[in-house]
């Protein structure tokens, strides 16, 4: 995955995590390397919050079952963000059987999973929020970005499909399509490395990973009687 959307992705998460720990929730983290959570659980506890959380390969099985019951373990699943990266641009020519597999791994299967476990702990409770992170991907393909459009795709599918059949039993299912330059330092450097200066963009043009992370809450909040399913972010100067 290159460089800047892995920024991208870990600071939007780290932005939805300080959220909602700010209202009180005990905030359990997953990261592939466990020593990049640190920055994250110290900054919430300064804060006056709880963060706990460990290494977590979203891709296995038995790992996403046991993280997610660790995590009931600690309080009831409230709310579970699914926040995968896995954007990568090859030419068809040049995406090979093993780039395909990765890809579609991380953001399609690994989104199946924790959806499909955290389902199971809601469900005898009759509540809970469910929420995945897509992208403009998820809506139509790109020149070279054949893995990544099919991955997200799908799991706006997977989305879609367990928004009909559990939102009828109380479980909040809902697709965030997120596609911007996140205001983040290494953006702002990337931005440079290009000959622009992005202090001369206009005001908002980049991201604000904090008003990405007030999206999720604000879903996470709505009365049931007019529940989101599909939810499009991006800045206003944004093309599409």
């Amino acid at each position: 995955m290159p460089e800047q959307r892995k920024a991208s992705v870990a600071v939007i998460g780290a932005a939805i995590a300080r959220r909602f720990a700010a209202e009180r929730y005990l905030v359990y983290a997953g990261r592939r390397t466990a020593e990049k959570l640190e920055g994250l659980k110290a900054s919430i506890r300064d804060a006056g919050g709880r963060c706990e959380g460990r290494a977590l390969d979203a891709r296995k099985e038995e790992d996403v079952t046991t993280f997610l019951a660790e995590a009931e373990a600690l309080a009831p699943l409230a709310a579970v963000i699914v926040n995968p990266g896995a954007n990568v641009n090859f030419p068809i020519l040049d995406t090979t059987e093993r780039v395909f597999r990765k890809v579609w791994e991380m953001a399609c299967y690994a989104g199946f999973l924790a959806g499909r476990e955290s389902a199971r702990l809601m469900l005898p409770r009759g509540e809970g929020s469910i929420f995945f992170t897509g992208a403009t991907a998820s809506l139509r393909g790109g020149a070279g970005y054949a893995a990544f459009s099919a991955a997200k795709a799908g799991l706006r599918m997977v989305a879609q499909s367990m928004a009909r059949e559990l939102g009828p039993k109380g479980i909040h299912v809902a697709h965030l399509i997120i596609d911007a330059g996140v205001d983040t330092a290494f953006v702002r450097d990337r931005i440079k490395a290009r000959g622009a200066d992005p202090e001369a963009l206009p005001e908002d043009t980049l991201m604000n990973p904090e008003s990405v992370a007030e999206a999720y809450w604000r879903l996470h909040t709505q009365t049931r009687d007019a529940w989101t399913h599909e939810l499009d972010l991006r800045p206003f100067g944004e093309t599409w």
